[in-house]
């Protein structure tokens, strides 16, 4: 059997024309067993960041408090990456918080919630990692300055009440202080920088020696004479390629995912030996519906928001999986819902979520009124189904039981009642693509044989295996500060083992 002939989850990335001639190209080169290795470098650095958001900002800083000589590559003119766009909760089992809120968790739990989440097709060890790990890294940017909100909630799609928010808006808090360390610690950002190819000593054979990017139109060659750490997000924003692996992505719009979310860096590890796995678990969140032109997110508190359809019904558990959420939404014969909240449900929002709102006001993507009749009028659903959908919601709060859909006791805490009332389209689109680079506990990435390629590590969503078939909400955050810690010590130490004492 030849190299090159992977499985679906291995992805035969010519499903997308950019790639099918990379592949092609490839396996002439592979057979010629050719060096891509370049006379002359054009930078020598000692570990090589690709990816300026959560993750590869996260790879280096870690690699640069390790000692390391560090160079981090973006291919946008600005860092961030999707991190910076992100909604920002980030799940940690953290007893002095929760405690405080008289919730009961343990690590045990959010590792069997994950796994269970994912229907078993994470990784247990990686799991088990993130879980164990994640409140670590909240005290590491914590250790740096950044705040979080004293009060712990569930969110969309997290099974449980863990999700810490910053006190910045969306990811900017990340950012900035991640950022700000980096420079402190001498590490060079070069934006506009686009990675090309993965050199190793032989075509995907060998040692991962650097890259070829692409600088101001030219090629650029950069050697990483301890490790390269690729952690440049998924392929949420290529809709070929979503679509190659599940057709109803192909027409959906993106949440918080940068236009650069292609894939592209995940497609060159592929062509340099590396094995992809998952790529068919894509996960969508409420979203901008096709023709319009504003995201609304009165759907983040679990326990705030009511989902109705166009015949003013409620048609889903407002805290189930993403997945279930999803076909929920797209099996409507409209392929839409609103999300309905109170003042108080709207006012318990920051303020970029509010803002949104009021810009949706405009757009039509969102409305309010002073009676549920007047609001039903405006989203053109019938006002007594849609009345009688409230009454007996909140009824339901009072008795703490949903008997249609199962909504768990510890969510029907907040009733829909106080004026003015609001309302969101909420369509499904492409959120987070769970494939990506297979890695081991080192983040070390590894081939076809699930041999490691010695210097080339991965974190972040360029990754797949550590949620499954459907990611938790809030375990993406912990994930790319997690295991970017560990790909950053990972690269600048060369270890066999990964140094986890750092993320206590």
């Amino acid at each position: 059997m030849s190299k090159f002939t992977v499985s679906r989850r291995g992805l035969l990335s010519a499903g997308v024309a950019a790639s099918a001639a990379s592949l092609a190209s490839s396996v002439f080169a592979q057979e010629k067993k050719s060096s891509l290795v370049p006379d002359k470098w054009d930078l020598t650095t000692e570990v090589l960041v690709v990816g300026s958001g959560g993750a590869g900002l996260a790879a280096a800083v870690s690699a640069a408090q390790a000692g390391a000589k560090v160079t981090v590559i973006e291919k946008l003119a600005f860092i961030g990456g999707n991190t910076m766009i992100s909604s920002g909760y980030f799940n940690a089992v953290d007893p002095e918080r929760q405690k405080k809120q008289g919730i009961e968790d343990s690590i045990e739990k959010h590792i069997e919630q994950t796994l269970a989440g994912g229907d078993g097709r994470a990784d247990p060890e990686l799991v088990r990692i993130l879980c164990s790990n994640a409140l670590g890294s909240l005290h590491w940017l914590e250790s740096m300055g950044l705040k979080f909100r004293p009060d712990v909630m569930q969110v969309y799609g997290a099974l449980w009440p863990r999700s810490h928010l910053a006190t910045e808006p969306k990811g900017t808090g990340f950012i900035r202080v991640l950022s700000t360390k980096a420079k402190e610690l001498g590490v060079d950002i070069m934006t506009n920088t686009k990675l090309v190819k993965i050199i190793r000593e032989q075509f995907d054979e060998g040692r991962a020696l650097g890259v070829m990017a692409e600088r101001q139109g030219k090629p650029f060659y950069i050697r990483a004479t301890k490790g390269i750490v690729l952690a440049a997000g998924g392929f949420a924003a290529n809709p070929r390629l979503r679509a190659i692996h599940d057709p109803r992505m192909l027409t959906l719009t993106t949440t918080n995912n940068q236009a650069c979310s292609t894939g592209e860096v995940m497609l060159a590890a592929n062509e340099a030996g590396a094995y992809l796995m998952g790529l068919d678990y894509i996960q969508c969140n409420p979203g901008c519906p096709p023709g319009h032109t504003s995201r609304q997110a009165l759907h983040l508190d679990v326990s705030r928001y009511v989902f109705v359809d166009k015949r003013g019904k409620r048609f889903v558990a407002e805290d189930a999986r993403r997945d279930v959420l999803r076909d929920a939404i797209l099996n409507l014969p409209e392929k839409f819902g609103y999300a309905i909240v109170d003042n108080d449900g709207f006012n318990s929002y920051n303020q970029v979520v509010r803002d949104d709102a009021m810009k949706g006001l405009k757009t039509g993507d969102a409305f309010k009124a002073d009676t549920l009749d007047d609001l039903a009028k405006q989203m053109g659903v019938p006002a007594d189904q849609l009345k009688k959908t409230i009454a007996d919601y909140n009824a339901m709060v009072d008795q703490k039981k949903d008997p249609d859909f199962g909504k768990a006791e510890r969510n029907l805490s907040h009733k829909i009642e106080k004026a003015p009332y609001w309302a969101a389209l909420s369509s499904m689109a492409v959120h987070h693509t769970m494939g990506g680079v297979r890695i081991d506990k080192e983040t070390r990435v590894l081939d076809r044989q699930g041999k490691v390629i010695e210097g080339l590590y991965a974190a972040g969503e360029v990754t797949g295996g550590i949620h499954g078939t459907n990611r938790l909400g809030g375990n993406a955050i912990a994930d790319i500060f997690t295991f970017g810690r560990i790909a950053g010590n990972s690269a600048a130490n060369q270890k066999k083992k990964p140094n986890f004492d750092l993320l206590k």
